[in-house]
């Protein structure tokens, strides 16, 4: 036998290792959900939620630079007549300077609601109509535009069992959202298994598809198409078109998932490279009002949520 068939199988061998190895570690890592909660961004730049109606809920304000050690809390009431904040000065005991707490809706724009007296003995009460909204602290006294490089001592965290809305679209037309995008993350204890950002559907044109690029580095870096389309009457048609797979080691089944900001998962479909094509296409919908997209390898057909590595996670480009 010569060595250059030699060392075409040893390669051969090499590579079906190598699948057997991610297979065997996907098995290992898959856990089982015990908890399903929508957080902000991991840097808490992005807190927005919408307030219940008659329900007192507690807000953290979370200090956002490291030479901050305090935090302070908030209480919010909304009812038909506005919503009232309620704050507890004793979190800024000891602060230098003067702070002021604004209110950020979904599009970014911020209301001033005070200044924050930081001697008082007695909690601080402010009012605001908004009912979405998220409480930044900042030294500024005339804020009118929230984005995340914008100077802010504390941020309000997102109470625990509250989704976050992602950040709104400036105008009618297609196009980049303004700010951070929000995550919807599963969490087994507090260990989170995917992270997963939304893609602003809302905010798309109906009628009209959109066009986004993927690549998977991890799979010798093909790469595929994806074309988005909400219906006038609803769902949102999906298309996507994979390329270059024989770069792809054979016998893989790649599987696109859409993820709900309440983190509900829709399996969207399925591509079982055979090693012997080079394209490939997953067509679908969903009635899901907003998603993220993830491609996972899996080794089930029948799984209902996905459990195996994250090959490539969508995103719009800013």
């Amino acid at each position: 036998m010569s060595k250059r068939l030699l060392c075409i199988l040893g390669g051969i061998v090499l590579s079906l290792a190598t699948v057997s190895t991610v297979l065997a570690q996907t098995t290992q890592t898959t856990t089982t959900t015990t908890k399903t909660t929508a957080v902000q961004n991991a840097d808490g730049s992005w807190t927005v939620v919408e307030y219940p109606v008659d329900k007192e809920v507690t807000v953290n304000l979370a200090p956002s630079t490291k030479t901050i050690t305090t935090s302070a809390r908030a209480r919010i009431l909304r009812s038909a007549n506005g919503t009232v904040i309620t704050v507890d000065p004793a979190g800024f005991a000891g602060a230098t300077g003067n702070y002021n707490l604004y209110a950020v809706d979904p599009m970014g724009h911020v209301s001033l609601l005070g200044p924050i007296n930081a001697t008082s003995t007695s909690p601080l009460t402010y009012n605001t109509n908004l009912d979405k909204f998220m409480l930044v602290v900042s030294p500024e006294g005339n804020l009118t535009t929230y984005a995340p490089d914008t100077t802010v001592a504390y941020r309000s965290a997102v109470p625990e069992g509250f989704a976050v809305i992602p950040v709104a679209q400036s105008g009618s037309k297609d196009g980049a959202p303004i700010g951070e995008r929000v995550s919807a993350t599963t969490t087994s204890g507090a260990t989170p298994t995917y992270n997963v950002p939304m893609l602003g559907i809302p905010n798309f044109r109906r009628g009209t598809d959109t066009h986004l690029k993927v690549h998977f580095p991890a799979l010798a870096d093909s790469r595929a198409n994806i074309f988005l389309e909400p219906r006038k009457d609803g769902p949102t048609q999906i298309k996507l078109r994979f390329h270059s797979l024989t770069r792809v080691p054979a016998n893989t089944r790649l599987v696109l998932w859409a993820v709900g900001p309440d983190n509900t998962y829709a399996r969207l479909g399925q591509v079982i490279n055979t090693g012997k094509r080079n394209e490939a296409q997953i067509q679908t919908e969903t009635n899901l009002k907003d998603f993220g997209l993830i491609v996972t390898m899996e080794d089930a057909d029948s799984a209902q949520q996905p459990a195996g590595q994250i090959y490539a996670t969508v995103e719009r480009e800013q």
